[in-house]
């Protein structure tokens, strides 16, 4: 029977897979076109899979094209020691790549112990054959100025066929996290290589001659749709699949680990909720507290990279609108690792909710001391507000402003300003965690004002947070909540204002606001 699959190659007949139809025939345009490209992706984006399901292609009948897929994973460093050592392996994966074929052994040559004879060897070899190089996992290799030298040898080798002079590979594949036409100038700045004499430039990288990987790698509702379309076909659990496919985009926004997660959780883990918006709801809950080598992968750049930290806190906490450019060295790294996209006006914003909500739960433990609650008062908060199975989420504003009027009275208007709405979600998390789970909507977050979703069992909260800026902004917030709220289908809302203003007779104000048939609590700070 078939499961959803996190890890390694997904296998048709083994796992429910999206329809990639689509983006192979894109792919296999490029390799038509004799392409040289990087499929630079996150991590878990499928890489491994779509290179498997391109070698599957070239299998079938009446394909005229001849795979090599190859890894650089756990080869280990002795590869990357001398021409020599690189050469011989690279040969060999190669003779591997195509057994069944009679001249696989033919790439088998001791005699090649450099990239000269290494290019000579490849264009007697490429004679009258479409082959196609798939080299997976090269990030193995990135660190390393061998490897700088193989793809010097390709690109040689690529320039004189377009001239008429050579033959070589049809079209070479490379996969990794890792945009490989900067990673010269990354390992000049790293100290990891020299330049050969004055007339190797460090812009001058040797794959240059790559074309643009453009094609689209985030699942769209109607492709997830097509995998919960086999499920469904298979168990008949009565979904409404457009709806289900709609819910896992929303908090995805199609990145494909999670997809496939979020469908393994409910199917396997949760199978009390089923598959519907609670389902999704409850597994985006149950994964977003759990360890993974992508959440591991993310929590690391985070950690050694404090330009990536302040950047990310800027964009997810700051609510900063930033235009994006792939000429930002902070931007571009983000953007590579996965951690942002861009809006329809071209701004950044966190990849997906549920990044958001590990990035966000990150930030707030490594600033945890903001929050100024003991253990003890936190466990009497958390029994009085989700006293019954639910969350109150009037208790727990009334508790927030009690707490912060006693601990942050005399704080400096200047620091409030700044964490005022860390203060605030330190205090919500350990409230909510273990039950429920509380994402930003980025869209509406800037300097000015920030959206908080709850979600807490059945109930979802919507608090917005903004910053005192007189009674004409405060009408504007009103509107801006209650439009909120009317997407989201809600007729309460909660309002938490901070106002810095240093007037000795302002009072803490805890209030219910009835406009029409919406209600909203308004609480100023």
């Amino acid at each position: 029977m078939k499961k959803f699959n996190v890890t390694g190659i997904c296998v048709p007949g083994k796992h429910y897979m999206v329809n990639t139809e689509e983006k192979l025939s894109r792919i296999m345009e490029l390799i038509k076109d004799e392409r040289y490209f990087t499929i630079n992706r996150a991590r878990q984006f499928g890489k491994t899979t779509t290179l498997y399901l391109l070698e599957k292609a070239f299998l079938s009948s009446g394909s005229e094209y001849i795979g090599i897929n190859i890894s650089f994973e756990g080869v280990g460093g002795a590869m990357f020691e001398s021409e020599e050592a690189f050469c011989q392996e690279f040969l060999i994966q190669i003779s591997e790549a195509l057994n069944g074929y009679d001249f696989a052994k033919d790439w088998i040559d001791e005699s090649v112990t450099g990239f000269a004879q290494l290019g000579r060897h490849i264009n007697k070899l490429c004679v009258n054959k479409n082959l196609v190089l798939m080299v997976d996992e090269v990030d193995a290799t990135s660190k390393n100025s061998i490897f700088l030298r193989f793809l010097g040898m390709l690109r040689n080798l690529y320039l004189k066929r377009a001239g008429g002079k050579a033959n070589t590979f049809h079209s070479v594949i490379l996969a990794g996290v890792h945009d490989i036409k900067n990673i010269k100038l990354k390992l000049i700045t790293a100290g990891l290589h020299t330049l050969r004499d004055e007339n190797e430039g460090e812009y001058n990288s040797p794959w240059n001659i790559a074309s643009d990987f453009t094609v689209d790698m985030f699942f769209t509702p109607q492709e997830i749709s097509t995998m919960l379309l086999e499920y469904e076909d298979a168990h008949s659990t009565g979904m409404d699949i457009a709806a289900v496919s709609e819910e896992i985009f929303f908090y995805t926004a199609g990145y494909p680990y999670l997809v496939s997660r979020i469908c393994q959780c409910i199917d396997e883990e949760l199978p009390d909720f089923g598959w519907n918006a609670e389902g999704v709801q409850h597994a985006v809950k149950k994964i977003s507290f759990e360890r993974s080598v992508l959440y591991d992968d993310i929590f690391k750049n985070l950690e050694n990279h404090k330009d990536l930290y302040d950047f990310m806190y800027g964009v997810l906490v700051f609510g900063n609108k930033i235009k994006f450019t792939f000429y930002d060295p902070v931007m571009e790294r983000c953007n590579m690792f996965g951690f942002i996209t861009m809006d329809s006006k071209g701004v950044v914003e966190v990849a997906n909710k549920i990044f958001a909500i590990l990035m966000l739960n990150y930030f707030i433990s490594k600033e945890n001391t903001l929050s100024g609650m003991s253990s003890q008062i936190c466990n009497g908060m958390y029994k009085e507000i989700t006293g019954g199975g639910r969350f109150d989420m009037e208790i727990c504003l009334r508790r927030f402003a009690e707490h912060y009027s006693d601990i942050y009275a005399s704080a400096a208007s200047s620091f409030l300003e700044t964490h005022g709405r860390m203060i605030f979600l330190s205090f919500l998390k350990p409230l909510v965690n273990g039950v429920g789970f509380f994402h930003i909507e980025s869209q509406f977050t800037d300097m000015r004002r920030m959206d908080v979703v709850v979600d807490y069992g059945r109930e979802s909260f919507i608090i917005e947070l903004k910053l005192w800026k007189g009674e004409k902004a405060q009408g504007k917030a009103y509107e801006q909540l209650l439009d909120y709220m009317n997407s989201k289908r809600l007729n309460k809302g909660y309002l938490l204002t901070f106002d810095f203003r240093k007037d000795k007779n302002k009072e803490t104000k805890c209030e219910w606001v009835k406009i029409g048939d919406k209600q909203i609590f308004e609480v100023i700070v």
